[in-house]
């Protein structure tokens, strides 16, 4: 399982020209799924995110978690994270998971992160074109790939 983490000051995503997430302070989640990601993976990077300490305290050092600043969170699906580059120019996206493995995942994954947080996690629709607007906060972006705990 993999993220991209993006702390924003907002972010939208909309569908079919209507707005169906929208936050001020928090994080927009990009969210990769591979076939072997599981239970595990979902517990160990939801923990990640909620906890990372990006957000700025009162000194301007980067020393706040989402929970300590209260804010907000988009997870969108996105299976171009696992894309392979290394032969031609077209990216093979034959390590993303199919929606049948992906899908039910993905909403454990936004599940956990509503646990964690006390709040609703808002989201993208799995499958669907998106437009995904941010104003990206710093700029503060980072990657996390279960897969690398260590």
């Amino acid at each position: 399982m993999k993220v991209v983490i993006q702390r924003v000051s907002q972010a939208s995503v909309t569908i079919d020209n209507k707005k169906v997430a929208e936050i001020k302070t928090g994080l927009l989640v990009l969210l990769g799924i591979i076939d072997d990601d599981a239970k595990e993976d979902i517990a160990w990077l939801s923990n990640k995110v909620v906890n990372l300490r990006i957000f700025d305290d009162e000194n301007d050092v980067m020393n706040k978690s989402l929970l300590d600043v209260d804010g907000e969170v988009i997870v969108v699906s996105q299976f171009t994270l696992h894309a392979l580059t290394k032969k031609g120019n077209r990216p093979s996206y034959i390590k993303a998971a199919k929606p049948d493995i992906a899908i039910p995942l993905y909403q454990n994954f936004v599940n956990e992160l509503e646990t964690l947080l006390g709040k609703k996690v808002q989201t993208g629709e799995f499958g669907a074109d998106m437009k995904v607007q941010l104003l990206n906060d710093g700029p503060v972006t980072i990657i996390i790939d279960s897969k690398n705990k260590i």
